[in-house]
Order: C-alpha cells, then structure tokens, then sequence
C-alpha cells in the first residue's frame, strides 16, 4: 500500500489506566504493559497497527511528560520530537487542539486520525479499510468522523452514538452523544439498532477540527493560536508550558464533538474493546472449563469459576477456594481481591486509601 503523505495520526497515550491497579499504576501505566500477553505492549500494538496506513515520520505520539523516554524506549522507530510531553493532564479538547495546531503547520492538507494507545482490536485489516474510509472523506469534505463499534450486548460502561438511519457510502451522520446509560436504557439502545458505542477513534482535517474549535471552544482557540510560532521548534515545550495554566479542563466529546453539526461515524465490527477494566480484559482472556482466566504459575484453584487471576511473581503458590466473579491480580507492590461486578470501583480505591494516607500524615 502506497501511504499518503497528508495523512497523519495521534495516538493519545497520557492515562493512567487507575481502573488497571495494581498492573497499571502512575509511574508505569497500562499502555506500556503486555497486558494481554503477546509479547508486545499495548502501545507498541497501536503503533504498528496505524503504522500500516499511516509513514512512520507521520505519527506522534502525545503522552504525559513524565512518560516521554518510556514512549520512546518503546517505540524506538519514531524519532525524540514525535513524542510530545504534555506539561499536566488537561483532558482530551486540549491534546487535540495542540496536536491539529502542530501538524496544521507542517501540512496544511494534513488529515488526522487520533487513536488511544490501548484499544484492543481483533480485525485490523476492516480496521485499515475504515479508517481509510474515513481519512479520505475527512479530506475532501468539511466534517470530523468518528469509528462508531456495533454493540454486541447492552454494555453500561460505554458512552454511545445514535445515528441517522440513511448514510452515504459507508457514513452516517450522528444525531446525538449519549453518556454511559443504566442497563435499560442500553437494552433500549441496542433493541433499536441506530446506537454505536463511542470507540474515541476520531478521523479529520487539520482545517475542520481547528474551525471547529474556532467555532465551539474559541477562548481554548485563540490561546493556542497564540504560540504558532513556536510549534515545531526549539521553543515550543516552553510556549505550551506558558499557556496550559490557562486553559480549560473539558473533553473534546463534551466541548466539541456534542455541540457539531458535522459529525458523521462509521459503523465498525472490527472486534474492539477499550480495555478500561479488568472485566473488560477477562472477557478477551482465554478461559478454562470453569471460566478462569488465569495467567501466572503456580495458581490452583478449587470450586472458583468465572475469575481472573494474575499475577507475574513465581515464588509463590496461590490457592483459590470457594469464589466465583472475582478479580485476584498480585503484584511485588500490591495485592487485589474484588468482585467482577465492583471493577468500576478500583479507582474509588485507590482514591479514599491516597485520601487515608493524606490523613495520617496530617495528625
């Protein structure tokens, strides 16, 4: 495949993934683990995958500044200023108009696909054809394009799309962003056939996203425009240090994406998981008779089904008696026993034991 020079890609790796603890914690976070065990880390998948569509010199990466040389140990094939070190976490609106800034200067027909760095997806070859799809209609016309995934149960843990039920050449245009529903309101979603869960894999234009922004969050605008100049230099670290204290926390779903007129999706079936929770992760395990999901030796279980157990220490034995729905992940740091149902609450956790730890050190 012949790869066109306008098209780029940001793979969107700062997270923290709390929901991921023990594994996954601030100094090593979830994308920088083989998580599912393939040799490969989930951002270096990620990479290779867009790799496939997009020149290599063409992808960036925008990360957490402190997570800068892990990327880059990671992905050793980009170079040191394809790795863009965000000062502090300022949600997505922010990273996506500093990185459509950037690149519009470097091409000013650049089309965009911005991907997080740890998706799982089974069928990348539909996966390339869509996002190609995508990327070249977002070049010829005035519009931001999402990969909206056909839900295969009424799944609480994701935002969703509805869509119009007449398209063009692969495209609908959304009517509407809804928020993670309760169960019956997914049921709803998934019994009337025109609700796509929100993948976050958007496809555009450096000149629609950036007018878009003009038009929906202007002040986040003009503070970006502001350091033009300064993008793709020496001085540009510095620039966006100055200015990230003065911008505002807001996801671009919420700033822009619900507020456009001219956002259309791709129903996808790639097979897909955002991989934001253990469960999400054991339903792509492979399983025993029992339904356990067991990665790590020395682990016997006895009357234990449908549990995920994990752990990467070897001078252990683990004897698991009596529990069904459960998630056992052991670390050197750290030691995790909880119901499947309760993995939404890991970063409750972690949240009240860091405001336990702040208590005793005030007394």
């Amino acid at each position: 495949m012949t790869k066109n020079k306008n098209y780029y890609c940001v793979i969107m790796a700062g997270g923290i993934g709390s929901r991921f603890w023990p594994i996954s914690t601030t100094k090593f976070p979830k994308q920088f683990h083989d998580i599912l065990g393939t040799g490969k880390t989930l951002i270096q998948q990620t990479f290779e995958r867009l790799n496939k569509v997009i020149l290599k010199e063409n992808i960036f990466v925008i990360t957490n500044k402190e997570y800068v040389g892990l990327t880059l140990s990671q992905l050793p094939d980009i170079s040191k200023n394809q790795i863009i070190g965000e000062p502090k976490m300022m949600n997505t609106a922010a990273c996506n108009i500093y990185m459509a800034e950037k690149i519009h200067k470097l091409n000013p027909n650049a089309s965009i696909i911005v991907a997080p760095s740890d998706h799982l997806i089974i069928d990348e070859d539909l996966f390339i054809k869509n996002v190609l799809t995508a990327l070249q209609h977002a070049s010829n016309e005035d519009i931001l394009v999402t990969l909206g995934i056909s839900p295969t149960r009424p799944d609480t843990g994701y935002g969703y799309i509805e869509y119009a039920k007449e398209g063009k050449e692969g495209l609908y245009q959304v009517k509407s962003f809804k928020e993670k529903p309760n169960l019956e309101t997914a049921k709803e979603f998934l019994k009337s056939k025109n609700f796509l869960w929100n993948s976050g894999i958007f496809i555009w234009s450096s000149q629609s996203i950036l007018n878009s922004y003009l038009k929906y969050l202007p002040e986040m605008y003009e503070i970006f425009k502001s350091i033009v100049p300064y993008y793709n230099t020496n001085n540009e670290a510095e620039a966006v240090e100055k200015i990230y204290s003065k911008i505002e926390k807001i996801s671009i779903d919420y700033g822009i994406l619900e507020k456009s007129t001219n956002v259309w999706v791709i129903p996808s079936t790639f097979g897909w998981s955002d991989l934001g929770t253990w469960s999400a992760l054991y339903e792509n395990f492979n399983k025993n008779e029992e339904g356990n999901a067991v990665h790590g030796n020395n682990i016997y279980t006895y009357d234990t089904s449908n549990t995920i157990i994990k752990t990467d220490l070897s001078n252990k034995i683990y004897i698991i008696d009596g529990l069904t729905d459960f998630i056992i992940v052991d670390t050197s740091e750290a030691l995790l026993v909880c119901p499947r149902d309760n993995d939404q609450k890991i970063k409750d956790y972690l949240e009240n034991i860091k405001k336990l730890e702040e208590d005793k050190k005030s007394k």
